[in-house]
This record gives C-alpha cells, structure tokens and sequence, in this order.
C-alpha cells in the first residue's frame, strides 16, 4: 500500500484540511512510494500560530540551552545518516554515497549552530561620553520560513533551520512536494533532541502553502533556494510585504580550463562537478571554458569516461550517477539536448534514450556531452539542471573571464591552472559569488556563508555562516549612563557625548 505522510506541527504529525494530496515518486523505477498532503492556507496559518506561540519561550532561554539542543541533533543526526540517505535516495534518485555525502555537509552547518553563544556575542564600548557606556546585542526576529527544493532534501533546509533556531527564532520548514521524507525525520529528531513542540514545523504543499507563507503577518523572514524566476517572485513578493528575503537562485558555473592544467585532475573534477547528482546541483559545472588549445585534448579525455558512467538506481553500490528525479524534470532536460543540436552545437556524447534492464520506468539520463557551444545558444544562456556538460572554445584568458562575467548568473565559478599569477588574478576579478582555484565545486564550509551574485542571490545576506546568523538577528544598540552622570537641566540640541 502507499504510504500517505503527514506535516509536522506543533510537535505532532498531522495530515492537515486541504484534502489535496500529491504523489511521491522513486525516480529508480517510476513508482509511486507515498503520497504527500499538500497544505491549505489554513494548515500554513495554524503552523504559524504554533511557532508563534513557541517563541517568547525558546526566545527567552540562554543560547546555551539551545545550543544544547541542536548538539544533541547532531548525535541523532550522525547515528541516523544511514536511514536519512536511503530516504534522500528514495525520493530523490541520488547514488547513496552522494546522499550521505549531502547530509554530511548539513551536519557541519549543525555544528556550526552548536556554537551559537560565540556568534551572538556583541561589542561593547566604556566610555563613550563621560560615564557614558554602549553595547550592541543581536535579537531574534521571531517566526521564520525555509522554502527549499527537490534537490537537497536534507542539506539545503540544515542551511537554515539551524542558525534560525540557535539564534532563537521558531521555524517553519516548506519543503519540495517531491522530497518530504526526510524533513520530516528531521522533525521527529530534534523533538526526540528535546527541541519544544512548536519550534520546529514542516509543512508539505505547493503554490498554495508559498504564497500562504509570503502573506501571513506574523512570518519574519523567508529564506529560499531553487530556480532564478521563482526565487524573483519571493523576493518582490516577501519584500513587499516587509519580510526579510534571502532568495538563492539559479546557475550556470563555468570552469575555465587553462593550456598549463593538470588534464587528467581536470577530466577528473569535470567528471565529478558535471555528472554527480546527474548534474541536479546548483554548483555543478555545466560550462568548461578551453582555453587555447587544450579544447581538443579536453574532449578527448572527457568522451571515453562519459561514454562509461556507470548509471543506476542509486542504491546499486556501483553507479556513479541515479537518475533525474522527475519524468517531468526528464522530458524538461531532453529537451534542452534536442534544441543544443538544433542550434548547431556538436553532441559528443548522446545520453538520451538510455534504459536500464529491470528499471525500464525509471528517469534514467546517461550524461552528455556539447562542444562548440556558442554564447548565443539556449543551451549555454540557461540553467539545464541535469547531466549536460557544454565546452565553449576561447583563443585566450581574457576572452574566457569575460564569458564568466557576462553571463546573466553568478553563482559559482572555478579555474585550472598551475599559473599563480592567473588564479590569483582570476580570484579578484571574476564577478562571482564562489570561486575555485583547481577545485571544481568551492561550496563554503559551514563556518563561512553560502552565496551567489547577480541573478543567483536576491537580498542582501548570504546563507549559513556568519551571514546566517546576521540575516536570522536584529542588531540594537543600547547607550547607558547612570544616575550619578546625569547631566543637570534639559537639552535641546543633538546629543553629542563628551
């Protein structure tokens, strides 16, 4: 029988009122696996007032105590990554390693979060005037909501979730439709860590439970990772109703390929950064820049190891790459490979068509590989979310940093170079939120912030990190002087401290 699963509110599983249901599918076979509730307004606005009625309480804790908290998520957590990667698989595709890797880096924003005292500390000026002190202190804001996508179904929302709680904020977790299992689990952990009811909630659903979120009132702050014209619309939208947004969009990561690299650690890393996840990352590569005359020597390293990838469900200890994780998300990326021959870019290596013995249902992609790809083909200008690796030629350094700088996203970008000079200038210069130098997919670890420039970030503060904590605080600044410095008689004129 399908399992039908629930949301999570107030510390308690919940199938809500909407009465509207959407499948979840496992991208291995093209079954159904359960089916989700898809939350009403209403169900949105009862999460809220659960999360409202929590916070004055976990607010008014130590940071310690609620560090305390997320430490003993983190034991959960690491005791539990198994069951949490064969549920990330499950639903989404991913090969079991590349999940348990994911969850990996979630749990090193966790233990980012455990420090939270650290991070809430302020600063502190005597004297300021005569007898006259001043402090600054960060604050929580109070309700707080995650939107996060199919992708990621564990480490994108532990980006948020957090911070957001240590800082003493309550949460409210809308997740991909397509991914819930394991938010949920997560739920049911850090109830089990002694987090209190209300503090973490999770609701299930689509457009309807968004715009419900963005709407409500008594909701701080949003925070959201997924595709560029949806994360535009919460920005404006939550902005608009006088929200804070961070809203982390799309990507095209370019990886510029120097004459002096190391070919065989660049075959490797491009294999790695354009095909894992069947290149469902936001930091994937999907744009290798050949500079000179290394295109040639690139494709013919890069064609016999796409032509032997090794894909399958992801639970098959040998695959590299599982499958996309919708039929939808297929036919979307299909396409995307049909329109690149008919702008005239040269097709490698065809990835379409593959079926698997056994898996014949399955959302199954080998990987693909252009080359000749121009600037002004569909394939180079969009984001492709699967696994399609472009080789664009450029005569020299100059006219490859500039393809990095025009395009339109700037979420990640990376260089392979023995050349110091050329890193180090291609650092400074690319106009890009994330940069590697011979490293394919620069993520920042959890104790820096996690960010894109141009049409990859909306808002102005970066996610996890010290970032994260400024974005989930309100800053107030306190000037105090006692009775004893008081000053005799009323003032009329700006103070000034002396």
């Amino acid at each position: 029988m399908t399992r039908t699963l629930t949301h999570f509110i107030g510390g308690r599983h919940v199938e809500g009122k909407s009465g509207r249901f959407g499948d979840v599918y496992n991208p291995a076979t093209g079954e159904v696996g359960a089916r989700v509730p898809l939350a009403s307004s209403k169900d949105v606005g009862e999460a809220v007032a659960a999360a409202a009625k929590a916070f004055p309480a976990w607010s008014a804790i130590t940071p310690l105590q609620r560090s305390r908290v997320m430490f003993r998520f983190k034991t959960l957590l690491e005791t539990n990554i198994d069951k949490m990667a064969a549920l990330v698989t499950a639903e989404h595709g991913k090969v079991l390693n590349d999940a348990k890797g994911s969850i990996t880096r979630g749990v090193e924003v966790v233990e980012f979060a455990c420090g939270i005292p650290q991070m809430l500390k302020g600063e502190f000026s005597e004297n300021v005037g005569t007898n006259v002190d001043s402090w600054s202190i960060r604050q929580p804001l109070g309700v707080c909501a995650g939107i996060t996508p199919f992708n990621f179904p564990a480490m994108v929302p532990m980006w948020m979730f957090p911070i957001a709680i240590t800082c003493g904020n309550t949460f409210i977790l809308k997740v991909s439709e397509k991914v819930p299992s394991a938010s949920l689990m997560m739920a049911d952990l850090l109830k089990e860590a002694g987090l209190p009811d209300g503090v973490f909630n999770v609701v299930n659903g689509d457009k309807e439970a968004v715009d419900a979120l963005l709407a409500h009132p008594d909701i701080q702050a949003i925070s959201f990772v997924g595709s560029t014209p949806i994360a535009e619309y919460i920005y404006h939208t939550g902005t608009a109703a006088n929200k804070r947004v961070q809203a982390l969009g799309g990507a095209k990561n370019h990886m510029i390929v120097m004459p002096d690299a190391d070919l065989d650690q660049t075959t490797d890393a491009l294999m790695g950064a354009g095909y894992g996840s069947a290149g469902e990352r936001c930091m994937a590569i999907s744009v290798a820049v050949a500079v000179g005359d290394v295109g040639d020597k690139l494709i013919e390293r890069l064609t016999p190891r796409i032509r032997s990838l090794k894909v399958g469900p992801g639970t098959d200890p040998d695959a590299e790459m599982g499958p996309l994780v919708s039929k939808q998300h297929y036919d979307k990326v299909k396409g995307y490979v049909d329109t690149g021959v008919k702008e005239g870019a040269k097709l490698v290596v065809d990835g379409r068509g593959l079926k698997l013995q056994g898996f014949e249902n399955g959302y199954y992609m080998g990987g693909c590989l252009f080359d000749n790809v121009t600037p002004d083909m569909r394939i180079y200008k969009e984001e492709i979310f699967g696994p399609v690796l472009s080789v664009v030629r450029a005569p020299d350094y100059d006219s490859a940093v500039k393809l990095v700088n025009d395009h339109e996203f700037g979420n990640g970008t990376a260089i392979f170079t023995r050349d110091g000079d050329a890193a180090r200038e291609f650092a400074s210069k690319v106009r890009i939120g994330m940069v590697g130098i011979n490293v394919p997919i620069p993520v920042p670890m959890a104790f820096h912030s996690f960010g894109g420039w141009k049409r990859s970030l909306f808002g102005d503060h970066n996610m996890h990190g010290p970032e994260g904590v400024r974005f989930y605080t309100r800053l107030k600044t306190v000037t105090a002087r006692w009775p004893t410095g008081i000053r005799s008689g009323a003032e009329f004129v700006m103070p000034t401290m002396r």
